[in-house]
């Protein structure tokens, strides 16, 4: 995973700006219509830089009239906000895009459904994980996969810079398609265009639910995908953010928000 601001908001609600021309900073404070400002409050606010094309970890709603970005990662945010007196500013951008935002200081902390991998340590600092998934390969109905290797010589679609695009360049003689977007990436598959796209689990069984044409491949022996939050390097955020996700999984909130957004445990 892995996956992917514009909004500003209080630590229990986040509201979508129509247009950021700037990135705020934790010395910073934010009101509800988004807009930075120099109140009273003693909360910094802090720039969340996400991808908001992985529903259901994030995503952008208009069911409401009102384009929002919702999803498990901003209720992990906004939860940690409160217990940590911070407001949110969040910024929606490309998934391959967020660790350069870290480094040129243009956000304190990315949420995506992000994976600490090796290569990634060496470029930003990472929270404790938050949350396990693991990596299957979609397909239209009758293309059944057994094994990455069931894909040599096949188009596959990925997103770039994720681990699921790493995972697929072992495939032999494949032919790698890589996209900005999971939605992008899902119609690959549904057009022909591709003939299988490797994703996370809990992001496919909404796909899955939604088009029928769909079919959900379980690869033996995948490796599982562990979600944590990435930071600058050196940034006094993280430990007080492995603070927070403790607290969130022994009080049970983390899995009560993974019942809400995925249906299962944690």
């Amino acid at each position: 995973m892995q996956k992917r601001v514009r909004i500003c908001a209080a630590a229990t609600a986040v509201a979508l700006m129509a247009a950021v021309t700037g990135c705020g900073t934790s010395s910073t404070n934010s009101d509800t219509n988004g807009s930075t400002t120099n109140g009273s409050s003693s909360e910094p606010t802090l720039v969340l830089a996400t991808s908001a094309d992985y529903k259901p970890y994030e995503y952008h709603d208009t069911s409401n009239g009102q384009d929002q970005i919702v999803g498990f990662d901003i209720d992990v945010a906004n939860a940690i906000a409160k217990q940590l007196h911070f407001k949110v500013k969040i910024e929606d951008m490309n998934f391959d895009g967020l660790i350069a935002a870290l480094q040129a200081k243009r956000a304190d902390f990315v949420i995506a459904g992000m994976t600490p991998t090796a290569t990634r340590k060496k470029s930003v600092d990472f929270s404790d994980v938050y949350y396990q998934a693991e990596n299957v390969v979609l397909t239209k109905k009758g293309h059944t996969v057994k094994t990455m290797n069931d894909l040599s010589g096949e188009k596959v679609a990925v997103q770039l810079g994720s681990i699921q695009e790493t995972a697929a360049q072992s495939i032999p003689n494949v032919k790698l398609d890589s996209l900005d977007t999971i939605p992008t990436v899902v119609q690959e598959v549904l057009s022909n265009r591709a003939d299988a796209a490797v994703i996370e689990n809990t992001v496919a069984t909404g796909y899955l639910k939604s088009d029928p044409q769909l079919q959900l491949n379980k690869i033996a022996g995948m490796t599982e995908n562990g979600s944590a939050i990435a930071f600058p390097k050196g940034s006094p955020w993280t430990q007080k953010f492995d603070t927070a996700i403790e607290k969130m999984k022994q009080d049970g909130e983390l899995q009560q928000l993974a019942n809400k957004w995925f249906g299962g445990s944690q």
